[in-house]
């Protein structure tokens, strides 16, 4: 039984490669379509006006972000947003200190519930602004977060 295992094995694989090299099967590129300008965006309002076309934002108390008070490591703070605004179609967030500030953009499908978490990467000290993007308005909150450098404070 082995052996016809080992056999009918080899045989599909041989003829997987065969396919490939003959250019049968082809692997497709997929790739994420992403906001390469904003991400390189080097202010806050430099990447608000390349992901939505305004750097105008509402403030909302239906934004809820979830960030440290102080971060002892800079390179990895935990970042969650939860937003109750109905019909969203995008959160962002950004650490407006970063060089370049757009940490983390997700675009929502109809029915997804309004919450990302993730790390982010913060240089130094300020604040975390989440962008969320529903009905066709810009609605932003912030959360002042400290950055401490090994823990030493800074």
């Amino acid at each position: 039984m082995e052996r016809r295992t080992f056999l009918k094995g080899s045989m599909a694989g041989s003829a997987v490669a065969v396919a490939v090299g003959a250019g049968l099967l082809t692997p497709q590129s997929v790739l994420a379509a992403w906001p390469k300008a904003a991400f390189e965006a080097k202010g806050v309002d430099s990447a608000m006006s390349t992901l939505f076309g305004t750097t105008a934002a509402a403030a909302s108390t239906d934004i809820k972000i979830k960030a440290p008070d102080i971060a002892e490591n800079g390179a990895v703070v935990p970042v969650s947003v939860t937003a109750g605004h109905p019909g969203i179609e995008s959160i962002s967030i950004l650490a407006a200190a970063n060089a370049s500030p757009l940490c983390a953009s997700f675009d929502l499908g109809s029915s997804a519930e309004g919450f990302v978490s993730t790390r982010i990467k913060m240089g130094k000290t300020s604040q975390v602004i989440a962008v969320v993007k529903a009905g066709g308005k810009v609605y932003s909150a912030s959360k002042d977060v400290k950055v401490t450098i090994g823990g030493c404070g800074g």
